[in-house]
This record gives structure tokens, C-alpha cells and sequence, in this order.
């Protein structure tokens, strides 16, 4: 018998890296502040009554353009290589799995994010994940990004929780909406943890606490632990903890303990 299947599900921007990535190189790039291009954005969304996602995608390519910087799908990865991460999170995946596998289980991990898909390719630790899905741009016949072809908002983010839960990965694939008996689902939503550091994240936090797996909100700031707190005290997540990845923090701790408590439900 095989390793029982458990994921991990993440945000990215906020959760795993500090701020947005577009805000490293891209922004920089196109000459612009990240207030001001994030108050753009909301501008054209307010406009346009327009989803803020989109928004920033359009606004990305249209300054480009203006720029003559080009948006092909490796300029887009190079963006990427000067991301800060939180501290523990280059040894964390692999720390994790092995502690999973010590246990009899079998961990992946996912992300589910609003940033750039592409972006998020470039970085150092996009080897370890199963599957990135985040906001992502086609490409004409000559490589160039040319129109989104995903946008991740906070609320379809918890389709991908339900195409992990079935094993049904590629976008185009409706058949995640075809019903499918428990036991033949590929990660059972107990075995399923999710970890995000906002408001945002809440529609993925309730549904995988809501079908029996773990939510935690890992803040970085006072406010964001306030939201935390807010969050826990709603009952939408079942911890919160500082973004810290390294071995024995609070939140090393709490994984650790999801993964003992999977463990345990796994064998009765």
C-alpha cells in the first residue's frame, strides 16, 4: 500500500515571499512606484468596474508596451530572481516532506496566488511545488504575452483546492465540476492544509476548515496578525503564526502537528 496523499496549499505574495513580485524588478522596470501603479490599477478597475486582477494584468502589458520592455515568458522569469522569501522558507519543502514521510505520508505542495505565474516559475523554489497556479498571460507566435489566459481572484481561488482534492490539474478541464465518490478522490480535504496571510485568502481558509483540513494566517506585521487574530476568533482558520519558517518555529510546530493529526485520523 501506498503513502496516503497530503498537500499543502499556499499563497504566495505576502505568505511565502515579502510584498508582491511584481513589485521587485517588473514595476521598477516600467519606471514606475508600486504606489502608483497599484493606484492605477484600482483606477482602471473603478473605471472600468473592472476585477482588479485583470486590471493589473492589462495595466503590466500596456506600460510595457509604452516602454518597449518585452514580455515574453522567460523575461518575465528573470523578473523574478531577486524575490526575498521569509526566513526557513528555501529548506522548508523539503523539511516538510521528509517530516511527512517519516509519518507515512505522502506531502506536495501547491500553490494558489494572484501574482504572476510566470514570475513565480523564475524563482528559486518553484521546483517544489506540484503545481503553480497564479494569474498567467498567451503568448502570440512570436512569444509575447498578449492576453490573460488565467486570473486568480480571491474567490476562484478555491477552484484549484477542489482540482487538487480530485487530482483534475489543466484549467480547461470542467470535469472538476463531475461528482466523484470520496474514496476516489486524490487529496481528501482533511489532508489538505492551507496557509495564506490575509483577507484574501479567507474564501480557501473557510472551505478547507470547513471540509475537515487546517487554515493558518501568518502575518509579517501587526496589522496582519490583527487580521490573524480576526480570523481565529471567527473560526475561519485554525492557527495563526509569524511568518517564519524555520525549524522549530511557532509555525514549524503547527504544521508538524496537522501532519501528526492527518496521521492519526489516517489510521483508524
Amino acid at each position: 500500500m501506498g503513502l496516503r496523499d497530503v498537500a499543502i496549499v499556499y499563497d504566495f505574495d505576502g505568505t511565502l515571499a515579502k510584498g508582491n513580485i511584481q513589485e521587485y524588478s517588473f514595476i521598477p522596470a516600467l519606471n514606475m512606484n508600486k504606489n502608483s501603479f497599484w493606484k492605477e490599477v484600482r483606477d482602471i478597475s473603478i473605471n472600468n468596474n473592472s476585477d482588479s486582477i485583470l486590471s493589473y494584468m492589462f495595466l503590466m502589458l500596456k506600460r510595457a508596451k509604452e516602454k518597449g520592455i518585452s514580455v515574453k515568458k522567460e523575461d518575465f522569469r528573470k523578473y523574478s530572481n531577486n524575490v526575498e522569501f521569509y526566513e526557513g522558507v528555501d529548506t522548508w519543502f523539503s523539511r516538510m516532506t521528509e517530516y511527512a514521510k517519516n509519518e507515512g505520508l505522502n506531502l506536495s505542495h501547491y500553490i494558489v496566488s494572484s501574482g504572476v505565474k510566470e514570475m513565480i516559475e523564475g524563482t528559486t523554489i518553484a521546483k517544489d511545488f506540484k503545481r503553480i497556479y497564479a494569474c498567467s498571460y498567451m503568448y502570440d507566435e512570436n512569444g509575447n504575452a498578449v492576453f490573460p489566459a488565467s486570473a486568480v481572484n480571491y474567490t476562484n481561488k478555491t477552484q484549484f483546492l477542489f482540482r487538487i482534492n480530485k487530482g483534475i490539474f489543466d484549467i480547461y478541464d470542467e470535469s472538476v465540476n463531475d461528482p466523484m465518490l470520496e474514496s476516489e478522490r486524490s487529496v481528501p480535504f482533511p489532508n489538505m492544509i492551507y496557509i495564506g496571510d490575509g483577507e484574501t485568502d479567507v474564501p480557501c481558509m473557510k472551505i478547507v476548515k470547513m471540509f475537515g483540513g487546517k487554515s493558518i494566517s501568518v502575518y509579517d506585521t501587526i496589522s496582519k496578525k490583527e487580521i490573524g487574530d480576526k480570523l481565529l476568533k471567527g473560526g475561519r482558520v485554525n492557527y495563526i503564526a509569524e511568518s517564519d519558517y524555520t525549524e522549530n518555529s511557532k509555525l514549524d510546530k503547527y504544521i508538524k502537528v496537522c501532519i501528526d493529526e492527518i496521521k492519526t485520523a489516517e489510521r483508524r
